[in-house]
């Protein structure tokens, strides 16, 4: 029996390790094709990859040490001398230090892209230049929508809605290829904006106005979710990213305040 379960956890580590190695050709990965739409997205990744790794590589040491042992244990012979341990001092310092390292290491190497993430002045593009995203609009979560205003084409955002901003509701439209800023905010209850291709996630809390930097690479929809039990129409909170060529973007602004502010009356000259 004892070598049935020695063999059992060696095989299940195997079988474990070459389903994760081919999960990404059968779409079990990352939401986004397998690899992130954003410039912060693929930093994320790469320190995700780096971290499967080495729970990879002790995941396989530490089966391989189990499966020893147990296939000692259940082949040794009645008349082999027992040999008993209080412990090793030795190895109890190796694996207390060693772990140690590890996440020291881990901590320090993933502080770069938690600033460029969080800190303003280490916003950087796709092509590693520091930039300062331009506020494009300021997004409202609330039971249960996403409310999104943008200012009139040629103005900048202001904090207080003006007459002629421009509103759109579970859709928010950015220019892609370029970082851009919104300012999160919440009407009720804990929301969190959510765009899994990007890898952008960030809580909206009520009575803050927290800003939010990404960039879109690709010319496409995303989804857009709220991370956030919310409450009884949680569900309902499934929206989209829309991102599109700086022209397009503001083509887009442009026809939607032409729509937004059409109040059907026509002049007899352009009836």
């Amino acid at each position: 029996m004892g070598k049935f379960w020695s063999v059992f956890f060696m095989l299940t580590a195997v079988i474990a390790v070459a389903v994760s190695w081919l999960s990404a050709g059968w779409g079990w990965w990352f939401p986004g094709d397998g690899y992130a739409h954003s410039t912060i997205g693929k930093r994320i990744d790469a320190l995700f990859y780096m971290i499967m790794a080495i729970v990879t590589l002790t995941f396989i040491v530490t089966q391989a040490v189990l499966g020893y042992v147990l296939w000692r244990g259940a082949t040794i012979k009645p008349e082999d001398k027992v040999l008993f341990s209080h412990g090793s001092h030795g190895l109890e310092v190796i694996w207390t230090i060693v772990p140690s390292a590890v996440l020291l290491f881990i901590a320090l190497i993933q502080m770069d892209v938690w600033a460029q993430f969080r800190i303003k002045g280490s916003i950087k593009d796709q092509h590693g230049n520091l930039v300062k995203p331009e506020p494009i609009a300021e997004l409202t979560a609330r039971q249960f929508e996403w409310r999104i205003r943008y200012p009139a084409n040629g103005k900048p955002l202001n904090p207080k809605p003006q007459p002629d901003d421009i509103y759109s509701v579970n859709e928010l439209h950015v220019p892609s290829g370029r970082p851009v800023e919104v300012t999160l905010r919440t009407d009720d209850v804990q929301h969190a904006f959510f765009v899994p291709e990007l890898r952008i996630k960030q809580d909206a809390v009520a009575s803050l106005k927290i800003p939010v930097w990404f960039d879109a690479l690709e010319n496409r929809d995303y989804e857009m979710l709220c991370a956030e039990l919310c409450g009884w129409g949680h569900y309902k909170m499934k929206a989209k990213l829309v991102a599109q060529p700086d022209i397009e973007f503001e083509a887009w602004k442009e026809r939607t305040s032409v729509e937004q502010f059409e109040d059907g009356f026509r002049k007899p000259a352009d009836q």
